[in-house]
């Protein structure tokens, strides 16, 4: 098969960190405040102005708390783990890795002893009408390292007794989400605006504040995580006073991505470039002989960790760990020619392709690297059939 003649601008095609917003550039974080004290006025001024843009640009309703946390959107989904549940009943949503390692923190942990553990293999959700929600409910609303989101918030009712703590760290920003089905929501500045990583997002409803004020864990709560003390709400983690120390080069950047959100149109805009992502790879595969999506639902194809396999018998038949060593001389073949950098599944997935298709990804780029793909998956397959 003919080498193709253009490349994609950029690369960088990886599912967290990801790539920066087109024309970013290091320049743009001049105006960071180095060597400064977080807590001093300028500083805690660029802190809330994340907050207040990030908030602004989701449409999160007015009545939300929205902080930044330690330790990425992990720090953040596990502060609320560990400040909010014991409560009641858990149920637990788990279809890939990071549903998995939560399902680890309430059993092995928190040690839970009342609680359902739904699980599903990669490329399909559990049953979402088994889940009952007289009790906390914790899920991902788009799971990274299988390419399969919740289809909508309809199975949540309005009226639920517990809290829904919804991951939500490459979903916000490139996709719809139902705000008010969810109670905790999190994220990081890592995944879908490409920002630096270490830092988290958490957004609370009112009935997760009322928790925090009513509820105290009978575990101990590391200060990193901790949203309350003795009951009473620290409101202000989520007025620009950060539990630990931020980087402000960090806080620069994501305030120089937040600009660039707004200044696209944002978040119709962000969402809109992510879909046509995933409409480039999704015609691809439809006119392509060897690949399909790893999920067979469309209604659960993710449109920013996009993840699609080999179909073809030759590449079927053969055991996971030739699967994986084919995979990797395919990805080998992409980087040594620099069209694509880190698009091979998660350690733990099946083996396939796994392209992030988030709003900082121009979506020309993503239809520059389909011909690429076609190419090295030929090269490779020449050496086996």
């Amino acid at each position: 098969m003919k080498l193709p003649d253009i490349k994609p601008e950029n690369p960088n095609f990886s599912s967290g960190p990801c790539s920066k917003r087109p024309n970013w550039s290091i320049n743009n974080l001049e105006g960071a405040l180095l060597g400064r004290s977080h807590r001093t006025p300028k500083c805690k001024d660029k802190l809330k102005e994340v907050i207040t843009k990030s908030k602004s640009i989701l449409g999160l309703p007015d009545d939300y708390h929205v902080g930044i946390m330690p330790g990425s959107d992990t720090g953040a989904l596990e502060a609320a783990m560990w400040c909010l549940l014991g409560n009641r009943g858990v149920e637990v949503l788990a279809w890939e890795n990071f549903g998995r390692d939560w399902i680890l923190d309430v059993v092995d942990e928190l040690k839970i002893k009342d609680k359902n553990i739904h699980l599903a293999p990669y490329g399909e959700l559990p049953d979402l009408s088994k889940v009952d929600f007289s009790r906390d409910v914790i899920f991902t609303w788009n799971g990274t390292t299988s390419g399969i989101k919740v289809p909508n918030g309809d199975w949540i009712p309005d009226n639920r007794e517990g809290l829904t703590i919804c991951d939500a760290t490459s979903a916000v920003f490139a996709m719809p989400v139902d705000y008010k089905k969810c109670d905790v929501i999190t994220w990081s500045w890592q995944k879908a605006l490409g920002g630096e990583a270490a830092h988290g997002m958490i957004a609370l409803s009112p009935r997760a504040v009322e928790r925090l004020e009513n509820h105290q864990p009978t575990w101990p709560v590391p200060k990193v995580f901790r949203m309350a003390s003795k009951k009473k709400f620290i409101s202000g983690i989520f007025e620009g006073s950060t539990i630990n120390t931020p980087s402000m080069l960090c806080v620069e950047d994501a305030i120089d991505v937040l600009n660039w959100a707004e200044d696209i149109g944002g978040l119709k805009s962000l969402i809109q470039r992510s879909e046509e992502s995933f409409s480039n790879i999704d015609n691809w595969i439809n006119e392509t002989s060897w690949v399909e999506f790893l999920s067979k639902d469309p209604d659960l194809r993710s449109n920013t960790s996009i993840t699609f396999k080999i179909s073809e018998s030759w590449f079927v038949e053969k055991d996971e760990k030739q699967q994986k060593e084919i995979m990797k001389e395919i990805i080998g073949l992409l980087m040594k020619e620099e069209v694509a950098f880190d698009i091979n599944s998660y350690a733990k997935a099946p083996p396939s392709f796994r392209v992030w298709g988030g709003s900082t990804v121009e979506p020309d780029n993503i239809k520059k690297l389909l011909p690429w793909i076609d190419w090295a998956y030929y090269q490779v397959r020449s050496n086996y059939v």
